[in-house]
Formats: structure tokens, C-alpha cells, sequence
């Protein structure tokens, strides 16, 4: 966090007002320029004296464009340290949050101008503020200084701290709705991991439930944009679209109903499913950007998931090849394909000409999915308290043993030592008679 430390007997503030309003009026001549100068100084003064923070904020940042045009880095750093440094002023949390707004609306000005410096800026208010809130949406001008000033690379590393980020903030829905929308077209407009940037339209989508009908509509380009990013990607095969009201809605909409089918075709179904949807829609494909031949070698990857989960662990090269829709000598290779994108785990049998199926990825992990594996969990629990049980009944039974034995052994030690101090008593009496 940055500190300011006074290195002179005039306040930073006041030396701050009084360096920018020479800067501003040094050009009106000595006369006009020095009386504006003591005019602002003594307003500013009467600020400080009042603590009406809120006003000194306002009248440092008048000639704020101007500052950014004219000053070099360094002293705009330490001119917007000084000014930042006024939000920890107040006694009163709304008017430290009011100046924080105001800073970070005339930082955000003019993005292309430094962007980089006035990220940096953004950066020092956030670590000088203590309300979570005001964090928050000095962090929202932050996303926004960085996709208009072209500086994302500056920012999107927070990305990856972002729910620890959400639990600090303590944000509501309508909150967390705008933070993953800014930073999906972020990432969007960046062209950056098409992964990363389905991630945060993910969760932007997630954020609508029935409760939100009203508003509703203005996440249907971003749903049915979503969907197409999954059919896009070569390397996504799992998703949980279809369990969004977002992307549900899409279903009996005059614009997107297909996009919403093409997304069915490609969680649920196979294959043949596609080629028939792509014979009366190859027209709407091509202009969302999607390649023929990559949505095929995709369905295909996803037809043999499809038949890992539906058929026995064995599944002949045959029925492979008619639901890939390939050639005999193809089976082996798109299998190789399936296990190197990790879709499935399974041995290759050339004699019997089977695929033996060990694991597979499902390609929807919802509410069913997760019953699912709770049953597992439970089992694999009770199944390894039944192994501790049966060792520690061993355990136990072979203390027995051993504490037996032991027993039985003491009991004959004992025994063999009465027999021979008898004997030994039996040969002194005879010694003594034969005397």
C-alpha cells in the first residue's frame, strides 16, 4: 500500500493544489496566474479546515486532463498518491466511498491517454480504500481503463484470484452479473483462451435464475455466443449449458432455437444427429464462424464418449465405425484420439477387434451426475470402513493369539520350574537318608 510522507512543513495536499494550479496557469501570465493560484490554495485550505474531503477531492482534480497531458510519469504518480490518499480522510464511509467514485471516474477518463499509468493509479486507490464495495467498483474502472487503453495484459492475472476476490467484496447478483459480463468481453475483445473466456460467460450466465424474467433477454447474445464458443473449441467436450435458464430460454426463441439444438446435438446426441442438422443449416453455421469439418472430427470425439457411457465396457470396431461414420483401418486412430484428449481410458483389442473401455468423461456433469458419483463416494466409503473393521478385528483377534500363547507359555515355565525344584527336593531328602 502506498504511504504518504510529508517532506516539508505545507501540507501534500496544498502542495499538490498549489503545483497543479501553477501548471494550469502558467501560461495566463505571473499576474492573473498567481492570484488564481492563492484563490485555489486558500479554497483548498478552507477544505482541510471544514474536512470537507469530498470538495478538496473535486477541486485537486479540476485540472486533472490537463496534468495528465502536461506532468511526466513520476510526478503523476505522486500528484494522484496525494489525491488518492484523501479517501482515508473521512470519517463517514459513504462520503469515502463518493470520493473514491469521483477518482476513479476522472482516472478512467480519456483511457488511451497512459493507460498503463492510470491503471497503476486505479491500483493505489484500491489498496488505499478499506470499504469492500468501493473496491469493487474502483476495480470495474480498472477493467475498463484496460480494454479501452488496450492494457489488458496489466490485468488479467487478477483473473485467476477472482473467487477469492467475490468473497471479499461480498457482492450481490445484479454485481457479480456485471463484473463476469466486463471481464468476459474483456477477454473476448482479447481474443485471449477461448477456455478462460467460456469460463467467465459461464458464470455470467449462471447468474440468471426464474427470478430474473424481466431481464432476462439481455443475456440471449451472450447465451447463444456461449454455445458457440463450445462448438468452437477443439478442446472442450464437457458443459452444463443445457441446465441454464439463460441458455434455456433460447429453446422457443424465434432467433436462437437452432443455436439451442446445435448445442443438444452436441451434449446429448451423435454424430448422424449433426450431419442431418447441418443438411438445412449449414448456411447459419458458416455465418457464427463454425467449420464443417472441425464440428465433424468434434462429434466424433463425442460420439465415442456417447458409446463408452451407453455400450458395455467392450465395444466392437464395428459399431465404432458406423457411428464415426469411417473407414475400418480409421477405428484405432480416432481411438488413440479419444484417450491423448483425455476422454476415455481403454485397451485397444486388434484379436477381438473391441475396445475395452475402463473410464470415460461424461459430456454433461449435472444434478444426475453428481448423485451419481455421491453413490460412489458412499460405497468407496463404506467399503474401506468394512476393510478397517475386518484389520482391526484381526488385529485384535491376533493380540489374543499372541497374549494366549504367552499365557499358555508362562503357565508351562511355571510348571517345569515346580517339577524340577520337586526332583531337587527328592534327591536332598535321599542324600540325607543315605547318611
Amino acid at each position: 500500500m502506498t504511504t504518504v510522507v510529508p517532506t516539508s512543513e505545507e501540507d501534500p495536499a496544498l502542495a499538490v493544489v498549489r503545483f497543479t494550479a501553477e501548471m494550469s496557469w502558467a501560461e495566463a501570465g505571473p499576474e492573473v496566474g498567481e492570484a488564481q493560484v492563492s484563490s485555489l490554495c486558500t479554497e483548498a485550505h478552507e477544505c482541510m479546515i471544514g474536512g470537507r474531503w469530498f470538495d478538496l477531492s473535486s477541486l485537486m482534480l479540476t485540472s486533472a486532463n490537463l496534468v495528465f497531458s502536461k506532468a511526466n510519469d513520476k510526478d503523476l504518480e505522486c500528484i494522484f498518491t496525494v489525491i488518492c490518499n484523501l479517501v482515508k480522510k473521512p470519517e463517514s464511509v459513504d462520503e469515502s466511498l463518493e470520493i473514491a467514485k469521483l477518482l476513479s471516474e476522472k482516472i478512467a477518463q480519456q483511457p488511451n491517454e497512459k493507460p498503463a499509468l492510470r491503471l497503476k493509479i486505479l491500483l493505489n486507490l484500491y489498496n488505499m480504500l478499506e470499504n469492500s464495495y468501493g473496491r469493487f467498483l474502483v476495480y470495474m474502472k480498472a477493467l475498463e481503463v484496460a480494454a479501452n487503453g488496450k492494457v489488458t495484459e496489466h490485468i488479467t492475472p487478477s483473473f485467476k484470484k477472482i473467487d477469492t476476490l467475490l468473497k471479499e467484496w461480498n457482492l450481490g447478483l445484479q454485481d457479480q452479473r456485471k463484473l463476469f459480463l466486463a471481464i468476459s468481453n474483456l477477454l473476448k475483445e482479447q481474443k485471449s483462451s477461448a477456455k478462460e473466456n467460456f469460463k467467465f460467460f459461464t458464470k455470467y450466465l449462471a447468474t440468471f435464475s426464474g427470478e430474473d424474467a424481466d431481464c432476462m433477454d439481455e443475456a440471449k447474445e451472450q447465451a447463444a455466443y456461449t454455445i458457440i464458443e463450445f462448438v468452437k473449441a477443439s478442446d472442450m467436450f464437457q458443459c452444463d449449458l443445457l441446465e441454464m435458464l439463460a441458455i434455456a430460454q433460447l429453446e422457443k426463441d424465434a432467433k436462437y432455437a437452432s443455436i439451442h439444438q446445435l448445442l443438444k446435438i452436441f451434449i446429448t446426441q451423435r454424430l448422424n444427429a449433426y450431419l442431418e442438422f447441418y443438411t438445412t443449416n449449414s448456411a447459419l453455421l458458416e455465418s457464427y464462424g463454425l467449420v464443417h469439418e472441425e464440428c465433424i472430427a468434434k462429434m466424433r470425439l463425442m460420439s465415442l464418449v456417447d458409446l463408452a457411457s451407453d455400450e458395455s465396457t467392450q465395444i466392437p470396431y464395428s459399431v465404432v465405425k458406423d457411428t464415426l461414420q469411417i473407414e475400418d483401418d480409421e477405428v484405432e486412430s480416432w481411438v488413440v484420439k479419444a484417450i491423448t484428449a483425455k476422454l476415455i481410458d481403454c485397451k485397444i483389442d486388434q484379436m477381438n477387434q473391441v475396445v475395452i473401455v475402463s473410464r470415460y468423461t461424461n459430456r454433461v456433469f449435472g444434478p444426475s451426475q453428481w448423485l451419481a458419483l455421491r453413490t460412489k463416494l458412499t460405497n468407496w466409503r463404506g467399503n474401506v470402513a468394512s476393510v478397517i473393521t475386518t484389520i482391526q478385528a484381526n488385529k485384535v483377534a491376533e493380540e489374543g493369539t499372541q497374549l494366549m500363547q504367552a499365557f499358555t507359555q508362562n503357565i508351562h515355565d511355571q510348571e517345569e520350574a515346580r517339577k524340577e525344584d520337586e526332583a531337587e527336593q527328592t534327591y536332598s531328602s535321599l542324600v540325607r537318608a543315605s547318611y
